[in-house]
């Protein structure tokens, strides 16, 4: 099933996913839940990367990691469309293998039910 990825768009969805469920590794920070008027079948995620992390091209290197996994992700593991995702990356994210990364993003996904 090939499955099209929405970002979160308006400042409120932002918001509510941040009062809701939350899991956290050294690599990145899940916030996910429930959002009002979401359609079923697509999967609504953002990555955001902060300025403290470095510059553009870093920021940038570390949101195709997170979009790579998550693409992996949803064809291997059975993430729940029902949830609007909300990833916030660490800096530790820079300096650490790929494959290490994206173990610990896998089992953190699994946690989610």
């Amino acid at each position: 099933m090939k499955s099209k990825i929405l970002a979160l768009s308006k400042s409120e969805e932002f918001k509510s996913l941040l009062k809701q469920n939350k899991i956290s590794n050294k690599y990145v920070t899940f916030f996910f839940g429930y959002l009002a008027k979401k359609d079923n079948k697509k999967l609504n995620i953002s990555f955001v990367t902060k300025k403290k992390i470095g510059n553009a091209v870093k920021r940038n290197k570390i949101k195709r990691r997170l979009r790579n996994i998550l693409n992996e992700a949803v064809k291997k593991i059975s993430i729940k469309f029902k949830y609007s995702y909300l990833v916030i990356a660490k800096p530790t994210m820079l300096n650490n293998e790929y494959k290490i990364i994206k173990e610990t993003l896998f089992q953190d996904l699994k946690k989610i039910k």
